[in-house]
């Protein structure tokens, strides 16, 4: 990655940490929770704290809050700006802002591991295997409200942005679980093929919101007006999408880092690469059936099926997964371009940007 994003990745992880300590003290308890009765303790609130923590420190990507921070540096370099916009209220505010994004996703990902019983995440066994289902489930749940609190504690926010705040947190969080909801109804009801179109429409809501949402609260954090900032969400939700294909394609290919290759197939996942491959040689044929076979044969055996490296094989042989992985590129490449235009091609930020997309494009798929 960029040694350009370091700083910028530092000051993430101190936000991230200061907002969810490993350990809650009277401090952070008094921000999150108001007061308590004396008798709660550190002990009671840990197993809220520990198993979103600890999914937290297994790592990920962080381009998240990334982009939220280069948004900010983006719009403060394209308005003039100072010398140095990191010195700024406008950056200050975009940090403080950068747990609201990460700690969504944490959330989502806990939740998603329950509901399509993956076994793992970030190499490690999912949450709800080493907390229980009901801790892991209450904690996600908690995680999606306790991020708010860096809304509560700006310090240099009128109470007019912190409202415009949270209203399009909201949103986009009841647009993150339309998507959820799409996804999970297309893998259970077996005998339903959504449209390419119809796919693109549920990504852009379960993938595609979380990237909004941080560049929308960029634009929020640098006071930007609504056109922009309208435009330039609209722009990375285009890409989250593409993301969202590209790890589709990851997972048919050389898997998904910390999962098992395939895992898709055993879930019945209707991704990208399936459509594709249902629009090529259609719902009734031989090929889509012997298809369907793989999906049903890996459902009752696991992800150590042989009908899992069948059905890849399948797609290959279409072209369905080099299809999905152009698709995504496209994607991703066109919204380069956008924000190329909503920033200024000479943007240096805009340029950052544009280079954490496509580092992000693994290039052995």
């Amino acid at each position: 990655m960029n040694k350009d994003f370091a700083p910028y990745l530092a000051r993430i992880e101190e936000e991230i940490h200061k907002a969810l300590p490993k350990v809650s003290g009277k401090e952070w308890q008094d921000t999150v929770f108001g007061q308590l009765y004396p008798a709660v303790t550190a002990d009671h609130i840990s197993p809220l704290i520990t198993p979103t923590r600890s999914l937290v420190d297994l790592g990920g990507k962080r381009w998240r809050p990334l982009l939220l921070v280069l948004t900010a540096q983006a719009l403060a370099e394209k308005d003039g700006g100072t010398k140095d916009p990191s010195s700024s209220n406008k950056f200050e505010t975009a940090c403080h802002l950068t747990p609201l994004v990460e700690f969504t996703h944490t959330a989502s990902l806990i939740h998603d591991d329950i509901e399509d019983s993956s076994d793992t995440r970030r190499g490690q066994p999912a949450a709800y295997i080493t907390y229980g289902l009901d801790t892991a489930l209450n904690a996600g749940s908690w995680l999606y409200f306790a991020a708010t609190s860096c809304i509560d504690t700006l310090s240099s926010a009128d109470e007019a942005l912190k409202a415009r705040v949270y209203a399009l947190y909201n949103m986009e969080l009841r647009r993150l679980h339309l998507g959820q909801a799409m996804d999970i109804a297309w893998h259970r009801n077996k005998g339903f093929i959504p449209n390419p179109d119809e796919y693109l429409a549920m990504v852009q809501c379960k993938t595609g919101t979380l990237a909004s949402l941080a560049v929308k609260l960029g634009c929020m954090a640098c006071k930007a007006d609504d056109s922009t900032a309208k435009k330039a969400g609209a722009t990375a939700a285009k890409i989250g999408a593409g993301f969202q294909i590209i790890d589709d394609v990851i997972n048919l290919s050389t898997g998904n880092p910390g999962k098992k290759r395939g895992d898709d197939i055993v879930e019945g996942k209707k991704s990208l690469p399936v459509l594709l491959f249902a629009q090529s040689k259609g719902n009734s044929s031989k090929e889509f059936k012997e298809l369907e076979s793989c999906f049903e044969q890996a459902a009752k055996e696991g992800i150590n099926s042989p009908a899992v490296e069948k059905a890849i094989g399948i797609l290959e042989g279409a072209n369905s997964i080099a299809q999905a992985k152009q698709k995504g590129v496209s994607l991703i490449e066109e919204g380069c371009a956008e924000f190329a235009d909503i920033f200024g091609s000479a943007n240096k930020y805009a340029l950052l940007i544009q280079d954490l997309f496509r580092s992000m494009v693994p290039a052995n798929i």
